[in-house]
């Protein structure tokens, strides 16, 4: 029985009995935080609501969507669900994008025992929720994960036969470096201790999709894991968010941790994209060789090009949580383009003079493209995408 106010002025004993009496009749704290990121996946929020409260019947739960500025008005829909729903919540993201860094924030505002994270596509299989939780929970294990690559388990679901053959082949890679036996270490559904997950996250490098990958290579200590056999399902709406950006980014990830941090992953993934960039360059000089152009005429076309592909993919990709947009974007390509002219011409004396000697067009080229990468990055961290 709530006790009835006294008249007159509120003492500090009925302010703390009225407290202690409003905090009894809330709900009781969830024992299970479900993480999912999500980037335009409005019309999924309420179908997985509802699926998460059959699946997890009779426990302690909560949901919290992290959603990345989705232009589909993602975040409204949690919001409104939330209001009749004290289970859900919703952390809006502004200028920041990734599924992993999203988990990483989903996980640290989250006070339950035990998290699990899984996609906001609605493909992983939330029935086996009980299972992944109840190994973490009563049987002991640091982590359990979600697997489409032991017995019982399928990716059928997977789009097409080109994300078949990323998700086999990253599996094959990663497999070899990685400090447990583990058939789906691509798998982005899992759950597990979330003080281990704290005690993880100063190693993490936070980029990429694939969370959990990060998560074991980066562990103080090696994790006890089961895996947990799941059908992985056809997407019922919205569209695939893998593209050859996110596929650089694992291997920028992946380089990253072998490195053992000596080389920051930002690093890592401009030197790809500087790799692209050399390769372009080529590419055009080749083009420009065979229509009868001149060396010097060659390799300044193919640094023009070079450059604004080098542009375009960091923006995109290594720069893509201080991503510029709109009338910045151009700007920012306008000042890359007239900085990057001390560049191109470095490039193109030093290309010249090696061509000179030795008249290999493909080892001037590269040589020369080669310092234009190098200055590409020093203008590019101090000048184009600088913190703001």
């Amino acid at each position: 029985m709530t006790p009835t106010r006294p008249p007159g002025p509120v003492s500090p004993i009925w302010a703390d009995a009225a407290a202690d009496a409003a905090l009894a009749g809330q709900t009781r704290p969830a024992d299970i935080s479900i993480v999912v990121p999500c980037y335009n996946e409005r019309a999924n929020v309420r179908p997985m609501v509802a699926a998460l409260s059959h699946a997890l019947a009779g426990r302690e739960w909560e949901v919290i969507f992290v959603d990345d500025s989705s232009p589909d008005g993602t975040i409204d829909e949690v919001r409104a669900l939330a209001e009749l729903d004290g289970r859900v919540r919703g952390l809006l993201r502004v200028g920041r994008r990734g599924l992993s860094s999203a988990v990483i924030e989903g996980v640290l505002s989250s006070s339950a025992r035990i998290v699990a994270v899984m996609d906001g596509d609605m493909q992983h299989d939330e029935s086996c929720l009980g299972r992944l939780i109840d190994a973490v929970a009563r049987d002991g294990y640091d982590i359990a994960v979600g697997s489409r690559h032991v017995e019982g388990g399928d990716n059928a679901g997977l789009a097409n036969g080109w994300r078949t053959l990323l998700s086999d082949s990253g599996i094959r890679l990663v497999q070899m470096v990685l400090p447990v036996r583990l058939g789906d270490p691509m798998s982005g559904f899992f759950a597990m201790r979330r003080d281990l997950f704290e005690r993880t996250v100063p190693r993490l490098s936070g980029t990429g999709f694939k969370i959990l990958l990060d998560v074991f290579l980066s562990a103080p200590q090696r994790p006890r894991v089961l895996e947990v056999p799941f059908v992985f399902r056809p997407r019922a709406a919205g569209e695939s968010k893998l593209d050859i950006l996110v596929l650089l980014q694992f291997v920028a990830m992946l380089a990253d941790k072998l490195c053992r941090g000596f080389l920051p992953t930002r690093f890592i993934a401009f030197s790809l994209v500087g790799l692209v960039g050399i390769l372009v360059n080529l590419a055009v000089l080749e083009v420009a060789r065979r229509f009868g152009a001149g060396f010097a005429t060659g390799q300044w076309l193919g640094t023009l090009v070079a450059m604004v592909t080098n542009f375009w993919m960091n923006n995109a990709l290594t720069y893509r949580d201080m991503r510029l947009r709109g009338a910045r974007m151009w700007l920012g390509l306008a000042l890359f383009m007239i900085i990057c002219s001390a560049g191109a011409a470095a490039d193109v004396g030093i290309a010249r003079a090696i061509f000179s000697r030795d008249g290999q067009w493909g080892m001037a080229g590269a040589a020369g493209a080669a310092i234009a990468v190098v200055w590409n990055y020093a203008v590019s961290s101090t000048l184009i995408w600088r913190q703001r």
